[in-house]
This record gives C-alpha cells, sequence and structure tokens, in this order.
C-alpha cells in the first residue's frame, strides 16, 4: 500500500476532498468513494481472469463469451453503505469472490455482529449501533439470521470427542429466565468444565435443564462419557441433587468435593446479618484444618457456640461433610484447585454479564445460542489456562499423580 499510494498521493486525494467539500469518512466520504473504487477495480479484474482477455481485446473475439454491461447494487461494509457497478459477463457464468452474487454484506460485518451478540447485546441495540455507528441498515430479523449461522456449530461443540482423563471436573451452573409453552419460567444452565493434564480448562458441554435431579444428571454424564470420558479423578461441584450419586455412578473411582464456598453460603441462609463476621470468622477454623480430625474437632466447637442460635448452619456443614472433607486430605498445592468451583465461577459471572440484558429467552435454542457465544467469546480472551499458573499445575499436577497412582494417561 506504501508503494501503490506514496504520501504525496494520499495528500493530493484529501486536499482535493476538502476542496470539494467531501468528508473523509461516512457514506459520502472519501474513504467510501475508495472502497468503491478499490472494489469495482477487483471486480474487473476478477472478470478479466475469468473471460481470459483485457476489455476491447481482440482475443476476446469468438470465444463464446464477453462483458455484458454493469449492475449496481449496494454493500454494507465497516466504512459504511458503498454503491458499486458490479461487471457481468454475457454467459452469466461470472461468479466474483470479493463481492459475491447476492451478497449484501462484505467484510467483517457479520463478524461484529456475532462478536456483539456474545458481549450481549440484543438485536435491537445492535441493529441500533450498526446505524449510528456504520451506517448500515440491518434489521433485527437479518441480525437473528446471522447469528444463526452458529447453530451448525453449537451442535458439532456438544457432540465432538473429549479427552479420555480429565484430573479435575468442575460443575457448577446459572439462572437464565425462558420462555415454555407461553410462560416464562426459570431454569438452570449447567456448565461442566474439565481441566486437561497440562492445566488448561475446557467448556465440556452446557446443559439447559427443564427440572433438575438425579435423571438430568445421569444424561449429562451419560453424554460425557459417551464422547471418550473414561475417567475423572476430582470432581467439585455445590452438592446439586442427585449430581454427587450420578457422577460415582458414570465414574466409580472419582472424588466428589462439595464447593467449601457454596457450604458457607447456604451455612448463612440462617444467620442474621449482625453475627455474620463472627461466624465467618469460627467458620474458617473448619475448613483450614490442617487434618480431617481437626476440622471435625473445629465443627463440634462451631456447634458448641453457635448451635443453639443457629442450628439450621450446623446442619448444613453436617449434612455436606462427606463431600466436604475429601481435600482435607491433600497437600496445600492441591487444596487451592479442589476446595471451591471459583474456577468455573469466574465464567458464570461473565455469562450472567451478558444474559442481564434480556428479560428472557423466546426458547431454549436462542438461550444455548446466546451462551455458546459467549463461552467462544470467553475463551478466545482468557486461553483457557485453569488459573494456577503453569508452576502451581505442574506441582498440583505431580502430587495427583502420586494420590491417583495409574490413574493420568502417562
Amino acid at each position: 500500500m506504501a508503494a501503490a499510494l506514496s504520501p504525496a498521493a494520499i495528500d493530493a486525494l484529501i486536499k482535493d476532498a476538502k476542496a470539494a467539500g467531501t468528508p473523509l469518512d461516512g457514506a459520502e466520504g472519501l474513504l467510501n468513494q475508495m472502497t468503491a473504487a478499490v472494489l469495482e477495480r477487483a471486480l474487473e479484474t476478477e472478470l478479466t481472469d475469468h473471460l481470459g482477455y483485457e476489455p476491447g481485446a481482440a482475443e476476446g473475439w469468438g470465444t463464446g463469451n464477453s462483458r455484458n454491461g454493469k449492475t449496481r447494487k449496494t454493500v454494507s461494509t465497516m466504512n459504511g453503505p458503498v454503491e458499486i457497478d458490479v461487471p457481468r459477463d454475457r454467459n452469466s457464468s461470472f461468479e466474483p469472490v470479493i463481492v459475491p452474487k447476492r451478497a449484501r454484506r462484505i467484510g467483517n460485518i457479520d463478524e461484529m455482529i456475532l462478536s456483539l451478540y456474545s458481549r450481549g447485546m440484543t438485536t435491537r441495540d445492535i441493529e441500533a449501533h450498526l446505524r449510528e455507528v456504520y451506517g448500515v441498515n440491518a434489521s433485527r430479523e437479518l441480525i437473528s439470521n446471522v447469528t444463526d449461522v452458529v447453530v451448525d456449530e453449537i451442535r458439532a461443540w456438544q457432540s465432538r470427542p473429549l479427552d479420555e482423563v480429565y484430573p479435575i471436573l468442575y460443575v457448577d451452573g446459572i439462572r437464565i429466565r425462558v420462555k415454555d409453552s407461553g410462560v416464562v419460567t426459570t431454569k438452570v444452565a449447567y456448565l461442566a468444565i474439565g481441566v486437561d493434564v497440562d492445566g488448561r480448562k475446557h467448556a465440556l458441554g452446557c446443559w439447559i435443564a427443564d427440572t433438575e435431579g438425579a435423571k438430568f444428571w445421569a444424561k449429562v454424564l451419560s453424554d460425557l462419557r459417551n464422547r471418550g470420558v473414561k475417567d475423572v479423578l476430582i470432581a467439585c461441584c455445590d452438592g446439586l441433587t442427585g449430581l454427587p450419586d450420578a457422577i460415582r455412578v458414570t465414574f466409580p473411582e472419582v472424588v466428589v468435593q462439595t464447593c467449601v464456598v457454596h457450604v458457607i453460603r447456604n451455612a448463612m441462609r440462617f444467620v442474621s446479618y449482625r453475627d455474620r463476621k463472627t461466624l465467618a470468622k469460627a467458620m474458617r477454623e473448619i475448613y483450614t484444618a490442617p487434618t480431617v480430625e481437626a476440622a471435625e474437632l473445629a465443627l463440634g466447637d462451631f456447634a458448641k457456640q453457635h448451635g443453639q442460635q443457629y442450628p439450621g448452619a450446623v446442619d448444613v456443614w453436617r449434612n455436606a461433610w462427606d463431600e466436604f472433607t475429601p481435600f482435607l486430605d491433600y497437600p496445600p498445592e492441591l487444596r487451592k484447585v479442589v476446595y471451591t468451583t471459583n474456577a468455573i465461577e469466574s465464567i458464570n459471572f461473565q455469562l450472567r454479564k451478558i444474559t442481564k440484558n434480556r428479560g428472557h429467552f423466546p426458547d431454549k435454542d436462542a438461550a444455548m445460542k446466546l451462551l455458546y457465544l459467549g463461552l467462544r467469546n470467553i475463551s478466545s480472551r482468557r486461553g483457557g489456562h485453569s488459573g494456577t499458573g503453569t508452576h502451581g499445575w505442574k506441582v498440583a499436577l505431580n502430587t495427583l499423580v502420586n494420590l491417583f497412582p495409574g490413574r493420568l494417561p502417562f
């Protein structure tokens, strides 16, 4: 480009534009005119290559095909709408590449729509944004059709093969409002994140539950199994009804770890606001205990001090005890990886941000489309690392090798 347009040539173009009162950008601006000129020149070059001879050249006589005028059309670009003259051939066999037949959008317009949609903008917002910033008139129906191109991509993502072993599996969900049979109801979209042997997080799947329970979780775990997962070492969850049992049925040797943060939250529901700091400090003695025995003593002290006033909080800890205590047998470098589902909570937090703009989704497919695009966008920005750091994960992995001999694929 530097060779084709020297600084002197660019200065001359800008000077002429200013003299003629032509703005640099906008629908009638210099950039728009240059875009149209480049597209038209590229189309002429494509047609010459298709026909095999230059305009007016003698080689064209008797070839059976020739130029046949032009068709004027408007296409949307990143510089706004551009009017161009598209050349035709007499046999109608010319298939341009830079501006395909019937195309009304070129460049990154579709990618921009997908990007804006994946960040939580509604179709109405995207419509207004494209009109105000780029002068592009894109109806809400068009925007919906553009985002529908990921439907096949979602199917492929939901059925893609998975690794045989995931050292850690996190499961958690977010609440969404979906219209079902004419009634807006609250459903839960559950996300499963697997950490591979290199310490990278992968969204293994997303499922929207009509009714949560053992049957639902059996279907989710069977799906993972059918896609190639043969073993999970540690599964971290928040004690969802039926989930621990479903995990053990599908992966008999798994260790189910209840998220400590969720246990604390559930216990705090029974505590008055003025006492929360005191009880939070007391509960800390339980989950930071060096051993299971020490944790049992701390729970006993907690029950003596606060059990009479807050028996519900004590019951929460006792009911979650079997799934809470496994991580206490692990060294510190592994404890901080598995004691909470924060690795998935951070993703769910970002998904909540992009779903909150919608009062409700018209159906489950619309909800899945936005959740998938959001996950794809999050993955491209974060790079998928587990969040423990390369060194931290190597230490944790070495610990897993010792704790689960023969279970990892190396």
